[in-house]
């Protein structure tokens, strides 16, 4: 009886044996695949930081791009502001010629005309020319051709 324990014994111990054998190839092969996900996790790091360097130099290029359109746009807001400045300038003294001439116009009128009954008719007719020459200088600052 002896010897049958003993060989009871030593048939467990073997089968015990065959399973850590076994438990010990499924460790070897998870670790493997473990030290392949490790190598593929280094080289996606790799072209993380690869692809944050670029990303770092093209926002420097987009700050540098920005800060040179805002000079320009600022310098050509201010000429654009003077210039509208100036326009308008020029078109206050348009309007003063116009003025000017439809009064020099009126008074160039023989003197007979004004004392006779068309006086009267000479009114609308000074009117008509306010209002044309006003028409025509705003048919012209609207083609932009207003000097």
């Amino acid at each position: 009886m002896n010897h049958s324990l003993g060989i009871a014994i030593e048939s467990m111990v073997a089968a015990l044996l065959m399973l850590t054998i076994g438990y010990c190839m499924l460790l070897n092969k998870r670790l493997k695949r473990l030290k392949a996900d490790e190598s593929s996790l280094k080289a996606t790091i790799a072209e993380l930081i690869t692809a944050t360097e670029v990303a770092e130099r093209a926002i420097a290029g987009l700050r540098h791009t920005v800060r040179d359109v805002n000079e320009n746009l600022g310098a050509q807001l201010a000429a654009a502001t003077q210039l509208s400045q100036h326009m308008k300038k020029q078109l206050a003294e348009g309007d003063g010629v116009i003025r000017r001439i439809s009064k020099i116009a009126l008074a160039a009128r023989p003197a007979s005309e004004a004392v006779s009954s068309s006086v009267v008719a000479s009114v609308p007719n000074a009117k008509a020319l306010a209002e044309a020459a006003q028409a025509f200088s705003e048919r012209r600052r609207t083609d932009g051709l207003a000097a």
